[in-house]
C-alpha cells in the first residue's frame, strides 16, 4: 500500500530523505505527476523503468531545481539559453547534448548522447528537488500502457502494483498535459504540448 503524504515541509523532508536513500516516489509537477529517482544513480534509473513497465529504449528526462544546474551535466547554446528565459520554470522539456563527463546515467538516454532536462513550475517540485544533491528522473507517474495521471491519487493507482512507493500529494497539476518537447539537437519540436509550437518554433528556426 502507498504512503500518501501531504506536500508540506514534513512531507517534502520525508520524500527528500527516501530519495537520497535510493529508493523513488512520485511527485507533482504543474504538467504531471512524475516518478521521481536520482538521475546520477544506474540502479535507481533501473527501477523507474521496471516500476512504469517502460522499455529501456525510452530515454528518460531529468528535472532540476533551475536552469543554471543544468550547465553541470549538459551542453547550453544560445537557443536553449533563449528558451530558458522565455519558458522556465514551466512545461517545456529540451533535449540537450551530454556534457563529457556527466554524472546523468546512461540509462536516461539509452542509446543517444542527449538528455531531456525540466525545471517544473510547480512550488513543491521546486522545494523538493532543492534539497536533494542531485537531478530526478522525471517520467509521467503511470504504468505506461496506461493515462497519466494529474491528482496523486491516480498516480497511486496506475502504480499500484509497485509495493511502499511514497507519493507527494501537490492537489491537481495546474497545467493537466505534457510539456512540449524541443530537441534542440535537431531544431524540431517532438512533441507537442502545453507551449503552443509557433511560439518556440519563432527562436529554434
Amino acid at each position: 500500500m502507498h504512503t500518501i503524504l501531504t506536500a508540506d515541509s514534513n512531507g517534502i523532508d520525508r520524500v527528500a530523505e527516501v530519495l537520497v536513500n535510493g529508493e523513488i516516489a512520485i511527485f507533482p509537477t504543474e504538467t504531471l505527476y512524475a516518478l521521481g529517482g536520482n538521475a546520477y544513480d544506474d540502479s535507481v534509473v533501473a527501477k523507474i523503468y521496471i516500476c512504469k513497465g517502460r522499455p529501456r529504449s525510452k530515454p528518460l528526462s531529468v528535472c532540476y531545481s533551475s536552469f543554471d544546474k543544468v550547465y553541470e551535466d549538459l551542453e547550453v547554446d544560445k537557443k536553449a539559453e533563449i528558451l530558458a528565459k522565455k519558458f522556465l520554470p514551466g512545461p517545456l522539456t529540451m533535449i540537450l547534448k551530454r556534457r563529457i563527463g556527466t554524472r546523468i546515467s546512461k540509462l536516461c538516454s539509452f542509446k543517444f548522447e542527449t538528455v531531456g532536462i525540466r525545471i517544473p513550475a510547480n512550488k513543491v517540485a521546486i522545494d523538493l528537488l532543492k534539497k536533494l544533491p542531485f537531478p530526478l528522473t522525471a517520467p509521467s507517474a503511470n504504468q505506461s500502457s496506461q493515462p497519466s495521471a494529474i491528482t496523486a491519487d491516480q498516480a497511486s493507482d496506475s502504480l499500484k502494483t509497485e509495493k511502499d512507493l511514497i507519493v507527494l500529494d501537490g492537489g491537481k497539476c495546474s497545467v493537466g498535459i505534457e510539456s512540449t518537447i524541443v530537441d534542440l539537437i535537431q531544431n524540431k519540436i517532438i512533441r507537442i504540448g502545453a507551449i503552443p509550437p509557433e511560439e518556440i518554433i519563432s527562436i529554434i528556426d
